[in-house]
């Protein structure tokens, strides 16, 4: 691929990186604070965007050599290391400059190798979840073991596998073998079942980044010897050769695409969570609207208001809903949207009708006398119809303010289907019956 149209497809990722920004900081309050983390990622990558940043996850398991081996590739000591297993608590990212003058399309980038937690600490879940995060937004990998794979290894190399980016195994403190288990080792890590997740047996190198001191004997002029130890320098040209040829052949294509990749992910996490948020909203606002229309009606009075005042209700939840779904919405439409839905229920709601309606006979012929007689099952029917007219408008506004191609008749047949009437119904009446039995004119 050309450089121009490499540089046109990092500027097509910076700008979904931004719309993707944008969508969460056009959240209401709520939804931003819940979202923090995902829009401080989203802002990072699209500064690694903006700097041509390549970066170069190390990931594996604790005692590997994860954080030596990046000293290695660096040329100096960057990285912490330390003895004891999983002192890596977080993630690292460290510049690397001393290849990047050689891989052409980069040679104004940035090169950064990034050191994660091992995979099996004890406790360590949430550093195994931030290695993962940081392998996932990197543009390659390397896994990084000391033996054949076990269990965990191979799981989470199919798990980066299922990236799809760059990833290069490398078997870490090849000095501590022979030379014929070197080759058993070989056999086993390009075996079929782990070429095919990394793509060839190209992508499985060998290196010694923190070698084992080894004895030497010296012979004096005098014929004498006598013997040091000493420690030999890092072996990683193998790796090192590898990330290049890899960067040699993607370039900033690869950072295009692992940034669009990864953002489209946080994307999609985005607006599930709002969906969630927003749903759990909808839920506390219908069922809200529904007690506040049951008791609102049971309680009434006067012939007819009771009907006129159910109806006042329901438009204000659906102005409410309107609102939690950032739809905007006057209050003659949200009237004509509740009229629709009840006249799309037709005879699927007449049992409400015919309980809401007598009632307000029965309390016109008495004068008002009935109300205690008719106020539970009468604000029960009510303050159904009201759940249903608000789940009615929650598929509406959830789809953009359309009943798309179904129609308003097939979703509420369907909202019907799927509802525990009797449920409803039951905890309404509790409602009513809590509200009656504190309300001192309740048996007069």
């Amino acid at each position: 691929m050309s450089s121009e149209a490499d540089d046109a497809d990092l500027q097509d990722a910076l700008a979904g990186v931004e719309r993707s920004i944008a969508q969460i900081e056009g959240c209401d309050p709520a939804e931003r604070e819940a979202l923090v983390a995902e829009l401080r990622e989203l802002r990072d990558l699209a500064d690694k965007l903006r700097h041509e940043r390549v970066e170069i996850a190390v990931f594996g398991e604790i005692s590997t050599g994860k954080s030596a081996l990046i000293n290695a590739l660096a040329g100096s000591e960057v990285a912490s290391v330390n003895v004891r297993g999983g002192w890596t608590r977080e993630v690292w990212r460290l510049g690397w400059s001393a290849p990047a003058a050689v891989v052409k399309g980069l040679e104004q980038s940035e090169l950064v190798l990034v050191d994660t937690p091992g995979l099996n600490e004890v406790d360590g879940a949430e550093r195994a979840d931030m290695a993962r995060d940081a392998a996932e937004r990197a543009d390659v990998v390397l896994l990084v073991t000391d033996s054949d794979l076990n269990e965990t290894e191979f799981s989470a190399l199919e798990q980066v596998a299922a990236m799809h980016k760059p990833v290069l195994l490398v078997l870490n403190k090849q000095d501590l073998y022979t030379p014929d288990q070197l080759d058993d080792l070989r056999q086993a890590l390009t075996s079929p079942r782990v070429t095919k997740l990394i793509g060839g047996v190209e992508n499985v190198v060998f290196a010694s980044a923190d070698p084992r001191e080894v004895e030497y004997v010296i012979e004096k002029p005098n014929g004498s010897t006598h013997s040091e130890w000493r420690k030999p320098a890092p072996d990683v040209e193998e790796v090192r050769g590898r990330i290049l040829e890899m960067l040699v052949d993607e370039g900033k294509g690869l950072v295009a695409l692992n940034a669009a990749m990864y953002a489209a992910d946080r994307s999609d996490r985005v607006a599930a969570l709002r969906v969630r948020m927003r749903s759990n909203k909808a839920d506390t606002v219908v069922w809200s609207y529904a007690a506040a229309k049951a008791l609102a009606v049971s309680m009434n009075p006067w012939p007819a208001a009771d009907v006129a005042g159910g109806v006042a209700v329901d438009v204000a939840m659906v102005l409410t809903l309107a609102g939690v779904y950032g739809i905007e919405m006057t209050t003659d439409n949200a009237r004509k949207l509740v009229l629709a839905i009840l006249k799309a229920a037709g005879w699927l709601m007449l049992g409400e009708a015919v309980v809401s309606f007598g009632s307000s006979f029965f309390k016109g012929v008495t004068f008002g006398g009935s109300t205690v007689l008719t106020a539970i099952p009468q604000g029960a029917a009510a303050g159904y119809g009201s759940y249903l007219v608000g789940q009615a408008s929650r598929y509406y506004f959830e789809h953009g303010a359309s009943w798309g191609d179904r129609g308003p008749k097939r979703i509420i047949a369907r909202i019907l289907e799927n509802t525990d009437k009797a449920s409803i119904v039951e905890r309404l009446k509790g409602e009513i019956g809590k509200k009656l039995s504190r309300n001192r004119h309740s048996e007069k």
